[in-house]
């Protein structure tokens, strides 16, 4: 299991994620994409953050499904217009553990 966290960017209008973006991220996922949880952290600086927990055999699969379930509910999510995504990856853990 991958955790592939979403930075997201406001443009525009848009100042805060709604409330509901964990549901609307997870109505865009895929049979078969193995998304098992998603996480929304509204308030992380310096932009949002959409924390996508998926089953994959390897890390670049899990970031490009991650990075096609959340342009997906950009793309059809009229909540979300006035967001764009800025990448989808693994989060780096080394600073924690020095």
């Amino acid at each position: 299991m991958y955790l592939i966290h979403a930075s997201l960017r406001a443009l525009g209008g848009a100042s805060t994620l709604p409330p509901d973006t964990r549901a609307l991220v997870l109505g865009q996922v895929l049979p078969g994409e193995r998304v098992e949880h998603v996480a929304v952290h509204a308030e992380a600086l310096p932009h949002p953050v959409i924390g996508l927990y998926l089953l994959s055999e390897r890390l670049q699969d899990a970031e490009a499904t991650a990075r096609a379930v959340c342009l997906r509910a950009l793309l059809n999510c009229r909540q979300l217009s006035g967001w764009t995504l800025l990448r989808a990856q693994a989060p780096l853990l080394a600073p924690f553990f020095e």
